[in-house]
C-alpha cells in the first residue's frame, strides 16, 4: 500500500481529481476527460495491465504516438507499480530492439502502425485504434480496487529514460516516484504553471521535456491541457484564436518555424501568454524576432537532462535582459556547481564541468553500474555540460564534454553515426560533429576521408539512413585530406567545428 508520506506520480492525478473533479482536464482530438473521468480511466487501464500478468516492477515499454491514450498508459503504468519505459516512435532496427531488450520489457504498448517495427516475439497490446486497444477495453476493464493494497512506493522506479552518450548504446535512467514529484514541484515554481493556464503539448511525450516539464506538472495544478499530434503551426494558431490555448513549449527549432510561418503575421495570437523553449540553444536573433511580434508574452529558458527528471535550470521572463544565451539558475530542488577535472569548484566566470545534487536525480543507470558509478562520484552528479557560473548565479553553457549532437532538441551520439559510416568501404576515416544550423540548430555533419575512390556526399547519407534512423543521419558531408589530431591521436572535434561553422 502507499505509504501515508508517500508522493507518487500517478497520486498527482489522484489529488487534482479529488480537488476538482469535473474541470477538464485533457483534450485530444475530439475526446475529452474531467479530472475524475481521466483518474478512473487510469485506475480501469492498470487493471487490465495487472489482470495480463505483470507483477510490480515489470519494464512496460511505450512506443507510440501522442494521444490521451499515450497518457493513460504511463500513468496506468505508474498506479500498478510498474516501470514505463517511453522509446521515441523514430527508432527502428537494432536501436529499437536494444532498448526492448536491454530494459527487460514485459509487455510494450505501441499504436499498431508502429508494432510492426517491434522485434518478434514481443507481447504488445495495441494502445489505440484496435478493437482490442487498451483505450477500447477501459470501458468494460475490471475495477483497480484489487490491485491498491499493491500499489507504487515513493521510492519504487516509476520510468526508465534512455539517454543517449558519446557510444552506441543509450543508458537507461531509472526515475523514481520521488524523483519525478519533486521535478514536478520544481517546474510548477520556476515555470509558473497555473490551474487558469490552458497549455497545448506538441512535442513528443516520449520526451522527458513534455512529459515531464509540462503534461504532469500541469496535470498537477488542475489545468486544461490540449495533447496535440505535433507541432501543427495552423492548430496551434487555432486554438490561441479559440482561447483555449495559452501557453506553449517548444524547442527552438518548432519556434523558428512558427515565426516564419505566414500566419504568424497575420493571426490574432494576442491570448498567448507563456513561450516555453529549450532542448538546444535558441537563437539570439531568432528569440528578438519572436519578442518583437508579441512583445507582451512572457519566454522561460529550460535547461536539463533526463538524469535529473530532466528540469535544472530556469531563465525567467525577467531575467533574460543583458544574459540572452544563459539557462538560469537552478530550480527549487535543485544545487548546481561548477568543477574542474578534479572535482573542485572552479571560480564564477571560469569554464567548469556542472555537477548536481537533487532528489530529482535518477538512481543511476538500469544494468550498468560502471557507468552509474562514473557519472556519480565525489557525492555529485556529473552532467557532462561545460558550463560558466557568473557572480549572480546565472549559468552559461559553453560546450559539451561529450560529443553528443543536439539536432532539433534530439541528442545524436556521434559514434554511433561514425560507426555507421565506417561500414561503408569509401571512408578511411571519419568524425561526426554538430555545426550550427538555421533549421536544426545544431546539424549532423561528417567530416570524412576518403578511401580510394570518389565516394560522395549522397552515397554516404543514402547509406547512413540504411543504417540509422534518418534524424541520426548526416545532414551534410564535408571531405578533407586528413582529420586533426593531438599528440595522442585523438581526433580534434573542437578544430573541426571552428573551421566549419562558418562555412
Amino acid at each position: 500500500m502507499t505509504g501515508v508520506r508517500d508522493s507518487t506520480v500517478d497520486g498527482v492525478l489522484g489529488r487534482s481529481a479529488r480537488r476538482t473533479p469535473r474541470r477538464t482536464a485533457l483534450r485530444y482530438g475530439e475526446r475529452s476527460w474531467t479530472y475524475e473521468e481521466l483518474d478512473a480511466a487510469v485506475s480501469r487501464a492498470a487493471g487490465v495491465l495487472r489482470d495480463s500478468g505483470l507483477a510490480r516492477g515489470d519494464r512496460v515499454g511505450a512506443y507510440a504516438h501522442n494521444s490521451d491514450a499515450y497518457l493513460i498508459g504511463f500513468l496506468a503504468c505508474a498506479r500498478a507499480g510498474l516501470v514505463h519505459v517511453p522509446m521515441n516512435q523514430n527508432l527502428t532496427g537494432d536501436d529499437l530492439a536494444y532498448l526492448v531488450r536491454q530494459s527487460g520489457c514485459s509487455l510494450v504498448l505501441a499504436d499498431p502502425d508502429l508494432a510492426g517495427h517491434l522485434p518478434s516475439g514481443v507481447p504488445v497490446l495495441p494502445l489505440r485504434d484496435a478493437d482490442d486497444s487498451l483505450l477500447a477495453r477501459l470501458t468494460h476493464a475490471s475495477a483497480y480496487a484489487s490491485y491498491e493494497e499493491d500499489g507504487p512506493r515513493a521510492d519504487d522506479l516509476a520510468q526508465l529514460l534512455y539517454t543517449s552518450g558519446t557510444t552506441a548504446l543509450p543508458k537507461g535512467a531509472m526515475l523514481s516516484h520521488r524523483a519525478l514529484v519533486h521535478e514536478y514541484v520544481s517546474a510548477i515554481t520556476a515555470l509558473d504553471l497555473k490551474e487558469t493556464d490552458r497549455p497545448v503539448h506538441s512535442l513528443p511525450l516520449y520526451h522527458s521535456a513534455q512529459m515531464h516539464v509540462f503534461l504532469m506538472p500541469y496535470l498537477a495544478v488542475g489545468a486544461e491541457s490540449t495533447i496535440l499530434d505535433g507541432p501543427d503551426a495552423e492548430r496551434i494558431f487555432d486554438l490561441v484564436e479559440a482561447g483555449r490555448a495559452d501557453s506553449l513549449f517548444a524547442p527552438p527549432t518548432v519556434w523558428i518555424g512558427l515565426s516564419r510561418h505566414p500566419g504568424f503575421a497575420d493571426r490574432d495570437l494576442g491570448a498567448l501568454r507563456k513561450a516555453y523553449y529549450g532542448a538546444s540553444i535558441m537563437p539570439v536573433p531568432v528569440l528578438e524576432r519572436l519578442r518583437a511580434r508579441l512583445p507582451e508574452l512572457a519566454f522561460y529558458n529550460c535547461f536539463g537532462q533526463s538524469e535529473i527528471g530532466p528540469l535544472a535550470t530556469v531563465l525567467g521572463p525577467d531575467e533574460h535582459e543583458g544574459r540572452m544565451d544563459s539557462c538560469g539558475r537552478p530550480v527549487l530542488f535543485v544545487e548546481a556547481r561548477v568543477v574542474d577535472e578534479d572535482g573542485h569548484e572552479v571560480p564564477d566566470g571560469t569554464p567548469g564541468e556542472v555537477v548536481y545534487r537533487s532528489p530529482q536525480l535518477c538512481e543511476g543507470y538500469w544494468d550498468k553500474p560502471k557507468e552509474t558509478a562514473e557519472a556519480f562520484r565525489d557525492g555529485w552528479f556529473h552532467s557532462g555540460d561545460l558550463a560558466v557560473r557568473d557572480t549572480e548565479g546565472y549559468f552559461t553553457v559553453v560546450d559539451r564534454v561529450k560529443d553528443v549532437i543536439n539536432s532539433g532538441g534530439v541528442l545524436v551520439a556521434s559514434r554511433q553515426v561514425e560507426d555507421a559510416l565506417y561500414e561503408h568501404a569509401g571512408v578511411a576515416e571519419a568524425a561526426v560533429i554538430g555545426l550550427p544550423d538555421e533549421r536544426w540548430i545544431e546539424a549532423v555533419t561528417a567530416v570524412v576521408v576518403r578511401d580510394d575512390g570518389g565516394v560522395t556526399e549522397g552515397e554516404l547519407i543514402a547509406h547512413a539512413r540504411e543504417k540509422l534512423a534518418h534524424f541520426k543521419a548526416p545532414k551534410r558531408v564535408l571531405f578533407v585530406d586528413e582529420l586533426p589530431r593531438n599528440a595522442s591521436g585523438k581526433i580534434l572535434k573542437r578544430e573541426l567545428r571552428d573551421r566549419f561553422a562558418a562555412g
